[in-house]
């Protein structure tokens, strides 16, 4: 348990925001909350751990301005085992769920953000959105602020060029395996600086795994996933997060910036999945999906298997033996993709970014009906 006042009666959010020394950007954060527009009712929850700076000192004084907010904040020195950001975010989110589900509030949700990030201010009334049309869970369009450090030399054509990537890899999944839960438009990302959850869907899978370090978002969607609940990649839900070098986690936004850099340094290309590869576990996954809907009518022996298998590597028998005792297909799709891991077959084959795109803009058209084209571009908004 953390020291949090108890919350008022029908709350419908909790923002939680996992806080270590974020002086000089947590004042921007907290008036990004403040100024929400046509919100639910919410609070905000702050955890400050491990800070050396007067990070709780000014969410404290915020509060005194802003008395309308609901926001709270709770200082903490975690052990050195605990004192990363995987485990202050499930601390908050465990204690915002507790709060929530008190409540008996249908549909209420714990929305995460982080201290270095301004949320967008309808922010949380576009998430609310979302998780009415039946989402569990909101990933949000995270944008870079332009706040580089000097000497940093961001290389911001390397970013563009990945975004437009990865939204052309999501336009292709919609196309040959769709999800009626997240449709197109669409974009990539679900990261702790933009990540709401129903408070039930996140009891129901156990939370943030216990342990995790870092990149703890991706293992709680990862947890969503296995459990075939709803996620939705919403491109009305955004924020603005710092596009500093120096994060506060080892693997995160700001690694990857600092990857970029040293890529771009060595003169080096941005490599990333074949698009034809990609094309073939989609159509795999497409079908392997159909076959789950159907419940398997099809014996280990059947043809059926066949291609399927040869596309994943793995034999027929394997294949029919993990499909008929999976218990999702989210929880199937996970175990096959760890047998290929363990049998050293990569997802897909690298290639260079420019050669990546060509080839999704060719399997887009070939995909997409010929009354709706969809232009893949050199990048986004990232």
């Amino acid at each position: 348990m953390i020291g949090f006042a108890p919350p008022r009666e029908r709350l419908q959010a909790s923002v939680i925001v996992p806080v270590r020394n974020e002086a000089q950007r947590l004042p921007a954060t907290l008036q990004a909350l403040a100024a929400q527009q046509e919100p639910p009712d919410f609070e905000v929850l702050v955890l400050a751990n491990n800070c050396s700076d007067d990070s709780a000192a000014i969410v404290r004084a915020f509060a005194q301005r802003h008395p309308w907010l609901q926001l709270q904040v709770c200082e903490v020195q975690l052990p050195p085992q605990q004192a990363n950001v995987g485990h202050a975010r499930k601390l908050l989110m465990d204690e915002a769920a507790q709060r929530l589900l008190a409540g008996r509030v249908r549909g209420a949700f714990i929305a995460s953000t982080d201290g270095d990030t301004c949320v967008a201010p309808h922010w949380l009334c576009n998430t609310a959105r979302e998780i009415d049309r039946g989402a569990d869970a909101v990933g949000g369009r995270l944008l870079a602020a332009s706040d580089a450090e000097p000497g940093s030399n961001p290389p911001q054509r390397w970013q563009r060029w990945d975004t437009g990537y990865r939204l052309a890899c999501e336009k292709l999944q919609c196309l040959l395996d769709p999800d009626d839960a997240d449709p197109w438009p669409r974009h990539h990302q679900h990261f702790g600086a933009s990540l709401a959850v129903r408070a039930d869907a996140y009891r129901a899978v156990g939370g943030v795994p216990a342990g995790v370090p870092w990149l703890e978002d991706e293992a709680l969607v990862q947890a969503l996933r296995c459990a075939d609940r709803r996620i939705r990649h919403s491109c009305e839900v955004r924020v603005i997060t710092s596009s500093r070098r120096e994060g506060r986690v080892d693997v995160g936004l700001s690694w990857q910036l600092r990857e970029w850099d040293r890529q771009a340094q060595a003169h080096g290309e941005l490599m990333v999945d074949d698009p034809d590869d990609l094309q073939c576990l989609l159509l795999a996954r497409h079908r392997l999906r159909g076959l789950w809907r159907r419940g398997f009518v099809a014996r280990a022996d059947d043809a059926a298997w066949r291609p399927l298998a040869q596309v994943l590597g793995l034999s027929a028998e394997l294949l029919h033996r993990q499909a008929t005792q999976a218990a999702t297909f989210g929880a199937l799709w996970q175990q096959l993709q760890q047998l290929r891991a363990e049998r050293g077959l990569a997802a897909c084959r690298p290639q260079p970014v420019q050669r990546a795109l060509a080839g999704l803009r060719r399997l887009i058209a070939e995909a997409e009906p010929q009354t709706s084209r969809w232009r893949v571009g050199r990048g986004s908004d990232g």
